[in-house]
């Protein structure tokens, strides 16, 4: 065999991560004070992380929170059994707190009474290093060369008791952040990125609540299917009774019918319950058994004199593929300001998307403010949400983008 035949060798394949230290059930008041008490006596930052029942039941309450330090076991607290963990915040609130991903977990961490105070967040974190993958599973296997499965992640946490191979999972979850958060720490110290790390950290722990949508109900898969006032109001009346119910019994409203099925009965017209019955296309766990609460959504909405507006302004911005149709002087500014921003993306390694929020790039460029200067550009940023650093960052660049193109 030529060495122009020769097959390139494989690489060996990583060694699965495995569990250092044991694992505590914290399934008891009793037992969570315990915890406490040796949690509060070891040393260093603290991981967290929390489990739901996503896809399975309508709350996006904890159903697992795992905490762990080094030289600890892996407690594992059933927050339904428990109850209220504020403890926790009470007697570690000063020490960090590491958490991959925490706008995702910090929720449902404070709904059982957990508040960080100083977080590590290794998925920000990660970003800002300019890592090729920063899902925990992609990041450990890139930086710790051993392989994190993740099988269990979208498992029915709610699921009592928790199967052994889950708890595993969940333990591995925290045991390895501790290394992860001084890896992803030197990487940002090299790169002088650890103030800014902190900024970010800082904005996700106090961000702001997401309002509530004004009309949920037209994010229902499939509802461009639905054309006229009358079929929009059936519409929003099946799915407002399958969020009422979901509610009710704490259910995921796709598992009971789903998106499809109710825009199917939207479109089928049938004109009476058992007519609905027969529909094919109607189906899921509660398709049947709660035929007479779908069948009175329906006449609800053929009754009601609501009617909603078939397109709604939802004050956003045109998709940018219209902008030099709609509003060309802000397609320029766009291309411009990106080109730039590219360019100093490059530069620090650290992603476009995480050296100004995207939303915020597009809405500046759109409508900028007026004079364009970096005292009122910098404002702009501001309140709109942008960090300090950011802004140190960026205003510069897109001052001399807007500039160059007013002239």
């Amino acid at each position: 065999m030529t060495e122009e035949t020769k097959a390139e060798p494989t690489a060996e394949p990583l060694p699965a991560a495995r569990l250092a230290e044991p694992i505590v059930l914290v399934e008891t008041p009793e037992d969570w004070v315990a915890a406490l008490e040796r949690l509060s006596n070891g040393s260093g930052p603290l991981a967290v992380d929390a489990e739901r029942a996503s896809g399975f039941r309508y709350s996006q309450r904890a159903y697992l929170v795992q905490l762990y330090r080094r030289g600890g076991p892996n407690y594992l607290v059933d927050p339904i059994a428990v109850g209220d963990l504020s403890g926790l915040s009470e007697q570690l609130g000063h020490e960090e707190w590491i958490i991959h991903a925490a706008h995702q977990d910090l929720p449902c961490l404070r709904e059982v009474g957990i508040e960080p105070t100083v977080i590590f967040d290794t998925e920000l974190a990660g970003r800002l290093a300019g890592l090729p993958r920063v899902g925990l599973q992609g990041a450990v296997e890139d930086l710790m060369g051993m392989t994190l499965a993740k099988e269990h992640s979208a498992a029915d946490w709610s699921t009592r008791p928790i199967p052994d191979p889950w708890l595993t999972y969940a333990a591995l979850d925290v045991e390895l952040l501790p290394d992860l958060r001084d890896i992803l720490g030197d990487i940002l110290v090299e790169r002088g990125l650890s103030e800014i790390a902190q900024e970010e950290f800082d904005a996700a722990l106090s961000a702001p609540t997401p309002p509530p949508r004004e009309e949920p109900w037209r994010r229902l898969s499939g509802l461009h299917q639905v054309r006229g006032p009358r079929q929009l109001a059936i519409a929003r009346s099946l799915w407002q009774a399958r969020d009422a119910y979901a509610r009710q019994i704490d259910r995921a409203p796709g598992r009971l019918v789903p998106d499809r099925s109710l825009v199917a009965a939207v479109l089928a017209q049938p004109k009476s319950a058992k007519e609905l019955a027969s529909l094919k296309a109607f189906h899921g766990r509660a398709s049947r058994s709660e035929l007479p609460r779908w069948w009175a959504a329906i006449e609800d909405g053929n009754a009601t004199e609501d009617l909603p507006q078939a397109r709604v302004n939802s004050g956003g911005l045109p998709p940018p593929r219209v902008w030099a149709e709609k509003n060309p002087e802000a397609a320029a500014r766009l291309t411009a300001a990106k080109a730039a921003m590219d360019g100093l993306s490059k530069d620090t390694g650290i992603p476009l998307e995480n050296l100004l929020t995207p939303e915020h790039l597009r809405r500046v460029c759109w409508e900028p403010p007026r004079p364009v200067t970096k005292e009122t550009l910098s404002r702009d940023l501001a309140n709109r949400g942008a960090r300090a650093w950011q802004q140190e960052a960026v205003v510069p660049l897109l001052l001399d983008a807007f500039v160059a193109l007013d002239q």
